[in-house]
């Protein structure tokens, strides 16, 4: 197994998400904060990130045999915590999951 950095991108569309959203979406992604890897670390990845236009990326930690696995374990545990946070899946589609990093001492 590979420990994977993985970028999430996706949108709010209907408008501003309050801050107690956005915290608990963090909080709900803490696990996976990619600040436990030697990337994140240095780089200061944040969780979450949301810019005013409502655009957002996720940024998670995820150990997968490969590439793609770890893509798609990235997109399912952003959907389900923004699902978890009373985001519906249109109010918050998301974009291709992209590696940012990966942490090779695993």
């Amino acid at each position: 197994m590979t420990t994977y950095v993985i970028t999430v991108p996706g949108t709010f569309l209907r408008g501003v998400v309050p801050d107690s959203v956005r915290s608990d979406i963090g909080r709900r992604l803490r696990p996976q904060d990619p600040r436990n890897t030697d990337l994140g670390e240095s780089e200061e990845l944040s969780v979450l990130t949301v810019e005013e236009d409502g655009m957002f990326a996720a940024r998670v930690e995820v150990e997968a045999a490969d590439r793609s696995q770890a893509e798609a374990e990235a997109v399912r545990l952003v959907s389900r915590a923004l699902r978890d946070s009373g985001l519906a899946e249109e109010d918050s589609p998301l974009g291709p999951a992209v590696v940012t990093g990966i942490d090779s001492e695993f």
